[in-house]
């Protein structure tokens, strides 16, 4: 009688009617490396946990940029959140101004920040870099 239930029901002539629930466990918790259950679900996801990029450090990017069009790159440096100096002493001064208006939006929408640290030399920083210090000579000016 069983096939006959299993055959009456995949046409659709089964008069009852089955409502299957299930439940979904999130857990919140924070990231625990002693625990194997996060372990195995993080290999499963391609999650890797904030302490493991600690380790590889910070890169900064030194970047020259010799015409306007150069400004783009270096607003993709900023985007994927590494730090950049800028020396604009190769670009004529209204190129300059044009770039550094450029990078100047583009460190406001990633809440980083700008600072002059000489005369053509410039340092972004998104988010996550604070800069500490003062340069005298900016100062002065």
């Amino acid at each position: 009688m069983g096939v006959m239930n299993k055959l009456m029901g995949f046409l659709g002539l089964d008069n009852e009617e089955y409502i299957e629930e299930t439940t979904v466990e999130e857990e919140r918790d924070e990231y625990d490396p002693t625990n194997k259950k996060q372990q195995s679900v993080s290999r499963a996801s391609n999650v890797v946990p904030f302490q493991a990029r600690e380790k590889e450090g910070i890169r900064l990017i030194l970047c020259e940029p010799r015409h306007y069009s150069d400004a783009q790159d270096i607003a993709d440096n900023l985007r994927h959140r590494r730090p950049v100096v800028v020396n604009l002493h190769r670009v004529e001064k209204d190129q300059a101004k044009r770039i550094i208006d450029f990078l100047s939006g583009t460190v406001y929408a990633l809440n980083g920040d700008i600072q002059k640290v000489g005369d053509t030399i410039f340092v972004c920083t998104p988010d996550h870099v604070d800069i500490q210090g003062t340069i005298s000579s900016v100062m002065e000016e």
